[in-house]
């Protein structure tokens, strides 16, 4: 091995953090080493973290591991635990050069992320491997959903500064990027800590403005509750603000909703689709479900199953119901994994069908398509689409969809 090998378990999040971690391992010479971001989200995540680096041991014994991310920040003492291992970074350390220069520094070096209150401009240093880039706005989370660990892994909400956002997006673009996309653990959260307090909607429009040469601004998952009005004039207005909402709703019943400590009700959802329709008539949702929630009833599931229709939603990330100790939902009644598993199946399944009916309209269509890597592009609807050709990555060209083969539009270069 020559380099760092960076192995990125997670969010969008984690991804863009990996590319900061590379650079700073890079710039320190760190080669022969394995630097694991892991992930908290659920047990599972955790299990196969640690499956990983035992794997990576045995293929690379003289290999330097180096674990960090959410589980590692949460849990860093069952990481320094392991023979495998031989440094532990939490979520604010992983961040900082001077963490990746090889020296007798303490083999775990993790802070109380609870009490880091700058604001998150330390963290951006985008990347553009694609043509497509993350853009860290945000960090952390200041809401207490009952089944979440997240926040604290990540700490209190934090908002990048609007010129630093601008700064970085213009070297982006001009580096070949097509596309922008907006992350963080809470995006629709952003500026309530700056001065000012700018509002998500508010930041964008004068990133747009001052950006003018950026083709593609798309946001990653937002609550729909906390949407400001510039934000929904935005999706009316502006073209270059992609008509692709992944909406954090987790349920569709109300009780549920509120013994998870969501923030929205069933209607809330149903009302924000709706009224960004009536602005963005193409617009297209996808949503993150949990399956099978401590107390979940059959007709509580059923308010779920139907908010698919109902949001008229198509891209679905759907997760059964996993217990993550040290969070309320893990102290509630559970339901038996065998249930969890088979309302995740149906609400799969009612995805799946909705997700056919959206990719059956595109066959004759002529759209606009992001050239990601060779003959693989993004519609503008997020929709992977396979081309006649190859292109340079981060064009946007005209493409005539041809057929449908699977979850992929196959199309040729008008």
């Amino acid at each position: 091995m020559s380099g760092p090998e960076i192995i990125t378990f997670g969010c969008r999040l984690n991804a863009y953090e990996s590319e900061v971690m590379r650079g700073h391992a890079e710039a320190a010479g760190l080669d022969n080493a394995i630097i694991f971001n892991t992930c908290a989200v659920t047990a599972e995540a955790e299990r196969q973290s640690r499956q990983a680096i035992r794997k990576a041991r045995r293929n690379n014994p003289d290999a330097r591991i180096i674990v960090t991310g959410c589980a590692a920040q949460l849990s860093p003492e069952r990481y320094a635990g392991m023979e495998e291992v031989d440094r532990v970074l939490g979520n604010r350390e992983k961040l900082l050069a001077e963490n990746f220069l090889v020296s007798d520094e303490a083999r775990v070096s993790v802070d109380d992320i609870m009490s880091v209150r700058e604001t998150a401009g330390h963290l951006v240093a985008g990347f553009a491997l694609r043509a497509r880039a993350f853009v860290q706005i945000q960090q952390g989370c200041d809401h207490r959903c009952t089944f979440c660990i997240i926040p604290f892994a990540r700490g209190p909400s934090r908002s990048v500064p609007i010129g630093a956002i601008v700064e970085e997006v213009r070297a982006l673009v001009a580096s070949g990027c097509g596309e922008i996309v907006l992350s963080g653990v809470d995006i629709t959260d952003y500026g309530a800590d700056l001065p000012g307090k700018p509002t998500l909607g508010q930041m964008m429009r004068r990133l747009l403005a001052l950006v003018p040469e950026l083709p593609r601004l798309r946001l990653s998952s937002i609550d729909a509750v906390e949407i400001d009005d510039d934000l929904l004039a935005l999706i009316g207005e502006e073209p270059r603000l992609m008509p692709h909402f992944h909406l954090s709703l987790q349920a569709g019943d109300d009780m549920i909703l509120k013994r998870m400590k969501r923030r929205h009700s069933r209607r809330d959802a149903i009302e924000f689709c709706e009224t960004v329709r009536a602005r963005r008539p193409d617009a297209v949702f996808g949503a993150d479900l949990i399956a099978g929630f401590p107390t979940e009833t059959e007709p509580m599931f059923a308010n779920t199953l139907a908010l698919i229709d109902d949001c008229g939603l198509t891209y679905l990330h759907v997760f059964p119901y996993s217990e993550r100790p040290g969070t309320p939902a893990a102290r509630m009644p559970q339901l038996p994994k065998a249930v969890r598993r088979e309302r995740a199946a149906r609400l799969r399944e009612a995805g799946g069908r909705r997700l056919d009916g959206f990719l059956d309209q595109w066959p004759g269509a002529t759209i606009n398509v992001l050239i990601e890597d060779g003959r693989k592009a993004r519609s503008e609807h997020f929709a992977p689409v396979l081309l006649d050709r190859p292109a340079p990555p981060g064009g946007i060209v005209a493409a005539r969809i041809e057929r449908r083969a699977g979850f992929v539009l196959e199309a040729s270069i008008a």
